[in-house]
């Protein structure tokens, strides 16, 4: 936790020395209760090409000067929370935390309802009046969850219903890679909490897991040169071979001037950023951004996400069905946001109208590029990888099909399908099949 005193002159010091080295070694995502979730299958995860290296062959390449530009946006974005001078989050978004836990009841995983004087002391930890006093730059240190509220306290609609419960804890807000940049709108009553606005996504951020960040820092750290980790479940170990963090594909690393090595922030002490070193302990973990766009690369990365269990809002260090786009993208040079209904406006939009199943299809195969073009049906987003025998296949983490007595196959992992999975299954609700729901083709 800071000292009062240490938060008012964190901006004050300049940190000019790049520290000792740390190495970026290939790892595991510890096994946790996400993994003991149901796994549904069905037989398009059988009677389909289930390796996307069958599907890359597909691609059409980007231009070099596309790609580019694209990448160069990208910086752009990812940056962009240290160049603000005020909260800039869309009215629309504002708050929704806050109505969501006072106009309808809320849950503990026990279904037991969360009274209001426990939520009461969430939104008075959360100081909302005190917005934009701090207007610190900061980075995280480590990746990191980001929560609606200033609590590790979960929270749910009714778990007695369908769709609700674990895993869907709505204080998950997001999760964030490690170097990250943050603005600090301010920090929470009991000073273990900063609101912070990343480029992505927006919400409270625990401070042990971010460090504050001056002009000299910014400088060493935004030097034009990035790469990004291409392989998941790495791990981040410092001098003294400890296990420091998790790394997920897709966190970004600027790039020595030595050409050889990476820059990452470590907080010292007093809570201010300072530059270390990482070397890559194995080959092909880490690669300069932006990956380019080839049929073996595109395979590779896709192959990355298959299998990972759905993790709501990033949770138990998984992905949900924006954060596996997001993540695959970017190494691309392609920048998304945190939920599929933003991701849905980050490219250029083809409307899909209730056609027959048929001509749905055959347009989609026309119109959407693989490896390159998202699918969007409200509440879910998937990533095209091409067609097989006529059918559009897709790449997506799906936690569930649903059936027609309202409940649901839960698939629960990153799984390849047809834009019908569950088909064959005679108690699969028609009118909700993905193929039927889809609304928007996303070009990049």
């Amino acid at each position: 936790m800071y000292k009062k005193i240490a938060l008012s002159t964190l901006l004050l010091f300049s940190f000019n020395t790049l520290y000792a080295d740390y190495i970026l070694k290939v790892g595991k995502r510890p096994k946790s209760r996400i993994d003991r979730m149901p796994k549904g299958v069905v037989a398009d995860m059988k009677n389909i090409p289930q390796n996307p290296a069958f599907y890359a062959k597909q691609i059409k390449p980007f231009s070099k000067s596309k790609q580019q530009k694209l990448d160069e946006a990208f910086n752009k974005k990812y940056f962009e929370p240290w160049d603000l001078k005020q909260i800039d989050i869309p009215k629309e978004d504002f708050g929704w935390e806050t109505r969501f836990i006072t106009k309808k009841p809320i849950y503990r995983e026990n279904r037991k309802v969360i009274p209001p004087y426990r939520y009461n002391k969430w939104l008075r930890n959360a100081q909302m009046d005190q917005l934009d006093s701090k207007k610190y730059k900061a980075i995280t240190i480590r990746r990191t969850d980001v929560k609606a509220l200033p609590t590790s306290a979960a929270f749910y609609r009714d778990p007695k219903r369908v769709g609700e419960g674990f895993p869907f804890d709505y204080n998950q807000n997001s999760a964030l890679h490690i170097n990250v940049p943050l603005y600090i709108s301010h920090f929470s009553k009991d000073r273990r909490w900063a609101y912070v606005r990343a480029s992505y996504s927006f919400g409270w951020v625990k401070i042990s897991d971010l460090a504050l960040v001056n002009n000299a820092f910014i400088q060493k750290f935004k030097n034009g040169k990035y790469a990004m980790t291409i392989k998941d479940n790495l791990r981040l170990y410092d001098d003294k071979k400890r296990s420091f963090s998790i790394v997920k594909l897709g966190a970004l690393f600027p790039i020595s001037a030595d050409g050889q090595s990476y820059l990452t922030a470590r907080r010292n002490a007093k809570g201010q950023a300072r530059v270390h070193k990482v070397q890559a302990g194995a080959p092909h973990i880490i690669a300069q951004k932006p990956l380019p766009f080839t049929p073996e690369n595109v395979a590779m990365l896709a192959n990355e996400f298959y299998g990972e269990p759905y993790g709501w809002g990033g949770s138990y260090e998984c992905r949900d069905c924006s954060a596996t786009t997001r993540d695959f993208l970017g190494a691309f040079g392609i920048f998304l946001r945190r939920n599929s209904s933003k991701q849905a406006k980050d490219g250029q939009q083809i409307k899909i109208r209730n056609w027959v199943k048929s001509y749905k299809k055959q347009f989609i195969i026309q119109n959407a590029k693989p490896f390159r073009s998202l699918l969007y049906v409200p509440g879910h987003i998937v990533l095209y990888l091409g067609q097989y025998k006529g059918e559009p296949v897709i790449m997506h983490t799906y936690w569930g099909i649903r059936k027609n007595d309202g409940t649901k196959l839960i698939t629960g992992r990153t799984i390849i399908t047809t834009t019908e999975p569950g088909k064959e299954r005679a108690d699969v609700k028609e009118r909700s099949k993905l193929i039927n729901t889809l609304k928007t083709i996303v070009n990049f």
